[in-house]
């Protein structure tokens, strides 16, 4: 068996407070509790042996393997085939849509034969806080549990489990219409065992938990051409969110490549300003107002939090929970994915100056306008001083959206996003009559217009490139310029930063972010193409009215995905994909980009 499969092969179950990655042949080889961002319980996907696991697969080592979701949930099947009979592991975790966090999280792992007789083994080796901390073993004659400083881990199985050590194993040999099952409960060092599963009520569990993201998934008003595509990407958005705060992770895992072998490994279990703002529109273009409502609640709790202090009056990311992120550290006795270190915990670019984000947090509550009519007036004011910081603050150099370790620049996107912040800072004080000092905004808001124009745009490239001066550097993250109403979709300039980038960024319909080659930014090695820029691609060139070049890369694009419909943030040379995953930025520019796509195709065909 591969120690390292691909970082395709694999499919996300969660319970909308935590997740876990599923591999195609059955071990669960990521999963961290209680919460998105808290230390790991099995962490094979970094290193193999110091990690660990749960697998349940066929003790047919030949079988054959299909991974698949249960239409319209979060339900993941992993199909063993083999002349012997046909076997199937279902993996899901209860749906928890308390608003109260919980220390208490299952995973349960059903276990079935649909056609002759399988073998299964079963091989439970946690590795708590990231492989660091030391575990006992309590085998009772029921079940198991796995204590570790602070947490404990209850397994449960229908079957006979054995004692590997300070491991589990076990083995069930299952006919035509047999079940079994497997339930692994994480909870605190105190928590009580849960009651012992049976089949009957696993499968209840199943049944209710698949009704759950049905009826969810089906109160989605999309109705365009590829309503398989973005179910699965509103599901993948979905599992990603921290139900108790309404705020998403840019990715469920830390650590994996943007290069096999390189050190752009980092730790996306947080939660950006930047992506979550912009999941707003996409959950809105869906029709999903409470989810996208509750993002911007939570942002505006923290606007709120750092009215009257010094400094900035966001960071880029925040925990989950809207707390400061901790600094970053190395985790150096694990190797890495396939050798790729540092394996990074945190984040340092939490630190970093993002001047753009003020852009895309504007855009979000205005985008929801609903949110923006209920902030009130004290909510008022926080957003009315921040803009206020805003205006002396925006000419700046910063770090920009790529969030690069290679010094600060006057980046044209950071620009452009400043504008956006103004103007819908000004918007909005019209739309609902609020106090402002909109000829200071205005002021700010032209003068920012102007400096991109003339400084933003280079002759020799006919393009608006990443950043002032220096050499003709085109960026996809412009890409959202015609979006937010910076530059007209079909503006002579716009069309011709277009061919530019297509001349200099697109590889077969794939996108890369920008060219570190060109534009050092303080990391060793290369990367592939950013999947979230090939989908911000289709929604410009839909917007320009190039109708078919934006429907070909859409549609070439989602060959990329994986067996399952999802994506990480690159694809790598070979086509693999790469990055942490899934990338919820990749999965809500889909979802943005089919939306614009499809109204641009129906005007075209009335």
């Amino acid at each position: 068996m591969d120690h390292y499969p691909p970082i395709a092969e694999h499919g996300l179950i969660g319970d909308l407070q935590t997740a876990a990655l599923v591999t195609s042949r059955g071990v669960v080889d990521w999963f961290a509790a209680p919460r998105f961002d808290s230390p790991s319980i099995f962490a094979a996907l970094l290193d193999h042996d110091r990690g660990g696991y749960f697998h349940i697969t066929s003790a047919d080592p030949e079988a054959s393997c299909k991974q698949l979701y249960y239409p319209d949930t979060a339900l993941l099947v992993t199909r063993f085939m083999s002349p012997d009979g046909v076997g199937e592991v279902i993996d899901w975790m209860p749906p928890n849509t308390s608003r109260v966090p919980t220390d208490r999280h299952t995973l349960i792992r059903v276990v079935r034969t649909v056609r002759g007789t399988v073998r299964f083994d079963m091989e439970c080796r946690p590795r708590f806080d990231y492989g660091r901390a030391i575990h006992d073993l309590e085998l009772r004659p029921e079940s198991a549990v796995f204590r570790a400083p602070g947490v404990s881990a209850y397994v449960q199985g229908t079957f006979p489990l054995q004692r590997d050590g300070n491991d589990l194993r076990g083995t069930v040999t299952l006919n035509v219409g047999e079940t079994a099952a497997v339930v692994l409960t994480v909870c605190d060092a105190e928590g009580e065992a849960p009651p012992s599963p049976t089949v009957d009520g696993i499968t209840q569990g199943l049944w209710d938990a698949a009704d759950f993201w049905q009826k969810w998934v089906h109160g989605s008003n999309y109705r365009g051409r590829w309503p398989d595509m973005v179910n699965r990407s509103a599901i993948t958005l979905k599992l990603l969110t921290y139900r108790p705060t309404g705020a998403p992770v840019a990715a469920a895992t830390m650590g994996l490549p943007e290069q096999v072998g390189g050190e752009r490994n980092w730790d996306y279990r947080y939660t950006w300003v930047r992506d979550g703002s912009l999941s707003v529109r996409a959950l809105l273009d869906l029709g999903f107002v409470e989810e996208a409502t509750d993002f911007t609640h939570w942002l505006g709790d923290r606007l709120r939090e750092s009215a009257g202090k010094d400094g900035e009056p966001l960071q880029i990311m925040y925990r989950v929970d809207g707390q400061p992120l901790v600094s970053e550290e190395i985790l150096s006795h694990l190797e890495g994915y396939r050798g790729s270190a540092p394996v990074r915990l945190g984040n340092a670019a939490s630190d970093q100056l993002q001047l753009d984000i003020y852009g895309e947090a504007l855009y979000a509550l205005s985008e929801g306008r609903e949110v923006a009519s209920q902030a009130g007036y004290q909510g008022w004011k926080v957003l009315s001083r921040t803009l206020d910081w805003l205006a002396d603050s925006w000419d700046r150099p910063d770090e920009g959206i790529w969030e690069t370790r290679g010094g600060r620049q006057d980046f044209t996107y950071s620009r452009v996003m400043c504008w956006a912040a103004f103007d819908r800072g000004l918007r909005l004080a019209a739309d609902f009559r609020r106090p402002a000092d909109t000829e200071r905004w205005t002021k700010a808001r032209d003068a920012i217009l102007l400096q991109v124009m003339d400084r933003g745009w280079n002759d020799e490239a006919q393009a608006y490139v990443q950043h002032y001066g220096g050499d003709a550097v085109l960026d996809a993250s412009l890409l959202l310029m015609p979006r937010v109403g910076f530059v007209a979709p079909r503006d002579p300039s716009w069309l011709s930063t277009l061919d530019a980038m297509d001349r200099t960024l697109v590889s077969d319909s794939l996108v890369y972010r920008y060219d570190p080659a060109a534009s050092p930014d303080g990391l060793r090695g290369s990367e592939g193409t950013f999947s979230l820029c090939t989908f911000l691609y289709v929604d410009a060139l839909a917007r320009a009215g190039r109708l078919r070049p934006a429907r070909y890369t859409f549609e070439k694009m989602q060959t990329y995905a994986n067996h399952v419909g999802l994506f990480a943030e690159e694809v790598g040379p070979s086509g693999e994909q790469l990055g942490n995953f899934p990338q919820a930025f990749t999965h809500l520019s889909l979802i943005m980009a089919a939306s614009t796509l499809d109204e641009a195709l129906d005007r075209q065909s009335d």
